[in-house]
């Protein structure tokens, strides 16, 4: 059974497809564009082709693919060339198609060259991961990292579809499942408290019977701020509310070079360290802050750093992210678990306290 809610945004409105197993529901959709004369390629990574080869080619046959290594080093300006020139030798125009399946890496790095291409052509997500399914996939942020920061580089290009495959999490290793909740209890605390609720209840697991529930409404709810800010320009909550926890992740990411934390697991201790940026600032109580911890710490999340990292180097990665305004820090905290808003004028001795609360020195 598939089924499917419409990201509304007029002529770029377009539909999210669930299903358990989408192979044909997929394979459909390739074979209408192709007898319609569009071209499609397909970007995908080494560890989708490894671990579910007979899906992807179950949905997209013979189509014509390039394979790019995994991990967030992938998202770079290197592979963007690879890519960009993979489709110019398959010699796509404006009509085709790019299929992008993969996790939030590939969907971003492929979103940005489909943006990219002739200034732009359609593509599909097929997201492969937790993290992709309930949050990269939908919403046309595209882009890819630079030595001096993450998604530095990108632009706002929405998908034409995205087909949610939840059999495609059975073969996810634990870690990058985990990594996906993050994202999940984000979703909890910064609209949804009763989200967040259940998940204090119990832990959410691939194999959960309301993993596919709970995915959809985390997409309707990223669908909802997509629809009301698009573009991420609203002065006051709007899409930037989606960076709860980011602006800490992000920054622990780019210092720690890309390769020690997963994008979930830095953005799980962005979490902590918002809800104690948020309790410092007289927003939430020292019991709620403990809650949040709890919920991170029970889907197998980090709540604090591995290793000590250096304020100053954390301070300065801070500096260089792409939600700065006019030289100012811009920081989602929460009024309560369950209600998230932006603040543009915020002290660093508060923000110093909340990233020393997890490692930092």
């Amino acid at each position: 059974m598939v089924d499917h809610i419409t990201v509304k945004l007029g002529e770029r409105s377009y539909p999210l497809h669930f299903g358990h197993d989408l192979r044909t529901h997929v394979r459909a959709q390739v074979e209408q564009a192709t007898a319609a004369g569009r071209k499609l390629v397909v970007v995908t990574d080494r560890n989708l082709v490894e671990t579910q080869g007979d899906a992807l080619a179950a949905m997209v046959g013979a189509t014509p693919r390039i394979v790019l290594e995994p991990g967030e080093k992938t998202k770079s300006l290197t592979d963007l060339g690879r890519v960009l020139d993979f489709m110019a030798e398959q010699r796509l125009d404006r009509t085709s198609l790019l299929v992008v399946a993969g996790g939030g890496v590939i969907g971003d790095l492929g979103g940005f060259a489909a943006a990219s291409y002739l200034r732009g052509i359609g593509f599909w997500q097929i997201p492969t991961t937790l993290l992709a399914m309930v949050d990269s996939s939908v919403g046309g942020k595209t882009g890819i990292n630079l030595k001096a920061g993450k998604n530095l580089v990108g632009a706002f290009h929405q998908p034409t579809a995205v087909f949610i495959a939840t059999e495609l999490l059975s073969t996810l290793p634990a870690r990058e499942f985990a990594a996906g909740m993050a994202e999940v209890v984000k979703y909890g605390l910064l609209g949804d408290p009763g989200l967040f609720g259940e998940l204090e209840q119990g832990r959410l697991s691939v194999s959960s019977p309301r993993l596919a529930a709970v995915i959809r409404r985390c997409c309707e709810a990223k669908a909802r701020v997509v629809e009301a800010d698009e573009f991420e320009r609203a002065k006051v909550g709007g899409r930037a509310l989606l960076n709860l926890g980011h602006t800490f992740g992000h920054a622990i990411e780019q210092v720690t070079g890309y390769g020690t934390y997963l994008h979930g697991e830095a953005v799980a201790i962005g979490l902590v360290a918002a809800a104690r940026l948020s309790q410092r600032l007289g927003m939430i109580t020292a019991t709620e802050v403990d809650r949040v911890v709890r919920v991170v710490g029970a889907h197998d999340l980090p709540v604090a750093l591995r290793s000590p990292l250096a304020w100053p180097e954390l301070l300065a990665a801070m500096s260089r992210d792409k939600k700065v305004r006019a030289g100012r820090l811009r920081f989602v905290v929460l009024k309560s678990l369950g209600e998230a808003i932006t603040l543009d004028e915020v002290d660093l001795a508060p923000v110093e306290a909340a990233f020393r609360s997890v490692g930092a020195v």
